[in-house]
């Protein structure tokens, strides 16, 4: 919507838990298409960083009772599909994933035994599956096999569980990626076949196959590694709300949370920003476009060279040719442009002369007063502090606009207005005054001018002594 306070479109009359809500909204409904992670290491001998990038594709668990709704927006599809998605990969490949609630649902239904396949197209996968076993077991002897063929996915492991709980006399193993194995046993074999290790239908196993992603989520949770994002907020919604837990009512509760699970985070939208400021750098939005110059431009032409940054054997695709918006590459982008800033700022934060090989903890210590400050767009804060208060935005003067002979003007009138001229977000002061905000001194200032006569619209200076409806009333 081109209105700024209707639905999730960013205001700067967000307050953080104006914004927090309106984006829980928006992140419950939407699912992950796409995860990347790059993680690089230094090498010994030479003073580069090794960058191994990965890309991943997702798909919500839909084991056992658990069935999934989701959003995907026309404009998304379409974003995507310009930068060459691979849909089908996302709907056949992708990775399972859920969050600590739903992983605690699925293990009380697979202690009660209460096994229930959601596909539509899985039940008659299954259906026909039974039939043959069914068949097959009424004249076969024990220790006799057969072999359900064209399995694929959770279809093999919802076979074997649901034959195993409706025959007690059969055993299950899987072959390959897409056959299952079909013996008849006896009750006391059964036994010991379920008690062993080799049991590919543990509980256990279902569960590690169910968390899928969140496996390897848990585990970057326990390595406390720094963790680089640009213009992360959503990012960080989503990693809780998919991986972790439903994302809580409370703002608060939320950045507790998150910087419990990441306690060092760096929003590279942050760092450039202070970047911009501080060198001179050219102002630019876009990871891509930051990275382009940040590669391209001699910023710091008498401090030592920026360490070399060396894609791995695996992912010399992304030296080659640029993929943005695929998230392994985004990722690659992310950590370079991290590592370049920091270099960038060690070499003009300092009088004393910077070592040619700079360590990693030498760029954190440069980079301090911007950890776990995550960029806040457009709204009522500059960044999201995750360890401490959020620090107020300083914003243009508001402006207050009175109406008078206009009976019955709304907020979305009164933004189109003066979306003609310049950008403001509007909200309504009482029944004839609307404040204005913008983030541009130089619109402030063309208002003022433009409307000191006009015949309906009063614009003035807010004073909150002389316009607040509450202090007024207070007064009076």
């Amino acid at each position: 919507s081109p209105f700024p306070n209707s639905g999730f479109v960013p205001s700067l009359f967000d307050s953080p838990a104006e914004r927090y809500e309106k984006a829980r909204q928006s992140v419950q409904h939407f699912t992950l298409v796409q995860l990347g992670k790059c993680c690089s290491d230094t090498e010994s001998d030479l003073p580069r960083y090794v960058v191994h990038s990965y890309n991943f594709f997702l798909f919500p668990s839909t084991l056992g009772r658990r069935d999934v709704e989701f959003t995907l927006s026309a404009s998304s599809i379409q974003f995507l599909s310009h930068y060459g998605f691979d849909y089908n990969k996302f709907l056949k490949d992708g990775i399972p994933y859920m969050n600590e609630e739903q992983e605690k649902i699925l293990r009380q239904h697979l202690l009660a035994g209460t096994w229930k396949v959601c596909s539509s197209a899985d039940r008659d996968v299954l259906k026909k599956a039974i039939d043959e076993v069914t068949s097959w077991i009424a004249a076969a002897k024990e220790e006799d096999t057969m072999v359900l063929q064209d399995l694929n996915g959770y279809q093999m492991l919802d076979v074997q569980l649901v034959l195993r709980q409706a025959l007690e006399n059969v055993w299950t193993e899987p072959l390959g990626d897409t056959k299952v194995l079909v013996k008849k046993v006896t009750r006391e074999h059964r036994q010991l076949l379920e008690n062993s290790s080799y049991d590919h239908c543990q509980k256990k196993l279902v569960l590690l196959s169910a968390r899928g992603f969140t496996n390897l989520f848990q585990i970057l949770v326990k390595a406390k590694k720094p963790l680089v994002g640009h213009n992360m907020l959503m990012d960080l919604m989503h990693l809780h709300d998919k991986f972790y837990r439903p994302l809580p009512e409370s703002y608060e509760e939320f950045k507790r949370n998150t910087h419990n699970l990441f306690p060092v985070i760096i929003d590279t939208k942050t760092v450039t920003k202070y970047v911009q400021k501080k060198c001179l750098f050219p102002r630019v939005s876009s990871l891509l476009e930051v990275y382009t110059v940040l590669c391209s431009s001699n910023l710091n032409p008498k401090g030592p060279p920026c360490p070399v940054i060396a894609l791995a054997s695996g992912c010399s695709r992304y030296a080659e040719k640029k993929f943005p918006h695929e998230a392994g590459y985004d990722a690659f982008l992310c950590g370079s442009v991290l590592l370049m800033s920091a270099h960038l700022l060690l070499c003009t934060s300092t009088d004393a002369a910077v070592e040619a090989d700079p360590s990693f903890s030498q760029y954190l210590t440069v980079l301090a007063e911007h950890v776990n400050k995550v960029n806040f767009i457009r709204g009522g804060v500059s960044s999201i502090n995750f360890s401490g208060e959020d620090a107020p935005c300083r914003h243009p003067p508001a402006l207050v606009v009175h109406v008078r002979g206009w009976p019955g003007l709304t907020e979305r009138q009164i933004y189109h207005e003066f979306k003609a001229r310049c950008r403001f977000d509007v909200r309504r002061l009482s029944k004839n005054q609307f404040i204005l905000l913008s983030n541009k001194y130089k619109h402030v200032r063309l208002v003022l001018r433009d409307y000191r006569h006009h015949p309906h619209l009063q614009v003035s200076v807010y004073r909150h002594w002389r316009h607040s409806p509450s202090v007024n009333c207070l007064l009076q």
